[in-house]
């Protein structure tokens, strides 16, 4: 126990218990596709959806990495809304993959508790299918970042990490992946190498046009497939959107 121990930085987090997140009921009015389905803002993560949809016009099962270029821009927030979106779908059941180990923020946003998670899975700690919770969204799963290690850039760019993209793929209609900022750290580019497609989150008004572009090219120069971009900007009625191929 004591070998495990060293491999992380601060405490450990419990393994979750079956069904606990089942009746935990979502209250971020950021989650617009649950707090406010009829308003303006879900409509938009809809219109963000079919366009994903109209990528994937076989229906194959379909792996997405949302990132962004710096911190603040809304990329945990637009992975959640967008993996309610694809799961109002018939049918479709999508897995909301929380592979930020710096700053993880999945479970905040959906007011559960911290567990268990990838980096358990990563480190052979915990199974694939202990580390999957079902939430109070119909349709909808995470894996939580678990405990986090002193190496996840070695750990998200290993091959146990494709092999658990490609089982939960294998499991899930949509793996949306939520991963750090793509400009302060590598996760981002190893994780987009990996997926079928990147979405780059913008924050209207706020994020330079040269970051913006910086990380496009990094991102796809490392193998990424970026789809497109979707701007946000939380501090308004509004969301814009631009997304559209390349």
């Amino acid at each position: 126990m004591a070998k495990n121990d060293k491999k992380h930085n601060g405490p450990g987090f419990p393994p979750a218990v079956p069904d606990e997140s089942l009746n935990v009921p979502v209250l971020r009015e950021e989650i617009a596709t649950v707090f406010d389905p009829q308003g303006q803002i879900a409509e938009q993560f809809r219109a963000l959806r079919n366009s994903i949809q109209s990528m994937n016009a076989d229906g194959a099962s379909h792996t997405l990495v949302v990132t962004s270029a710096v911190p603040g821009e809304g990329k945990t927030v637009t992975a959640l809304n967008l993996a309610v979106s694809l799961s109002e779908l018939p049918g479709v059941h999508t897995l909301v993959l929380d592979a930020d180990m710096h700053e993880p923020s999945v479970e905040k946003y959906l007011g559960l508790p911290r567990r268990q998670g990838l980096a358990e899975v990563l480190a052979g700690q915990l199974t694939i299918d202990q580390a999957v919770r079902a939430t109070s969204i119909e349709g909808v799963s995470i894996m939580g970042a678990g405990t986090r290690p002193q190496n996840p850039s070695e750990l998200l760019g290993s091959d146990r990490m494709k092999a658990v993209i490609n089982h939960l793929r294998q499991n899930h209609s949509y793996v949306v992946i939520d991963t750090p900022a793509a400009l302060n750290v590598s996760d981002a580019s190893l994780l987009g190498s990996m997926a079928d497609g990147i979405l780059l989150v913008v924050k209207l008004g706020s994020t330079a046009r040269y970051h913006v572009q910086r990380t496009h090219n990094t991102l796809e120069a490392l193998g990424g497939n970026v789809l497109g971009t979707f701007l946000v900007d939380a501090n308004m009625p509004n969301i814009g959107k631009d997304y559209s191929r390349g």
